[in-house]
């Protein structure tokens, strides 16, 4: 099993950094590149929390903060018009202890050091006084992007 899930980490990381999941280089040219999330290229704030976004390799990666109190269904979902969050998440988790339940009833808990995979149809929470923060390298590019403003350079 942790054979399979470091071959999937080496995948998804493939895929932005030019290289295919066997490991070769693919045709195009890769740059290296590095950046900090000090100075984000578009910041979403929402009651709670905030997104700070990054480009990189052709992806968008996101700096999620969620201060204690924060709730997907009552911060995000307003935004989103969803019932559930359809963003799906690859994240690594910094700090504080974020619940997780999807929407068939599995409910965990995240804690720093961790690495998830959320698919689609989620709820998530803040759990205790620290504030969680996690680096999601899938599901931040719509995250708290009203439905108007979606697919559109506003932010």
């Amino acid at each position: 099993m942790q054979t399979k899930s470091i071959f999937l980490l080496f995948a998804l990381c493939a895929m932005t950094s030019g290289l295919s999941a066997q490991g070769h280089a693919s045709t195009m040219a890769a740059m290296a590149e590095h950046i900090n999330f000090q100075k984000p290229d578009e910041t979403r704030t929402f009651p709670l929390g905030k997104v700070d976004l990054k480009k990189i390799g052709g992806a968008t990666i996101g700096r999620a903060e969620f201060k204690p109190g924060w709730k997907w269904s009552e911060s995000v979902k307003p935004i989103a018009k969803t019932a559930s969050c359809e963003a799906p998440h690859f994240q690594y988790h910094v700090s504080g202890v974020l619940r997780i339940k999807m929407d068939d009833g599995t409910t965990f808990d995240c804690h720093p050091g961790d690495v998830s995979f959320l698919p689609q149809g989620h709820d998530a929470w803040v759990i205790g006084k620290v504030p969680v923060v996690v680096i999601d390298f899938q599901g931040m590019l719509d995250y708290a992007k009203g439905i108007e403003a979606k697919g559109s350079n506003q932010p």
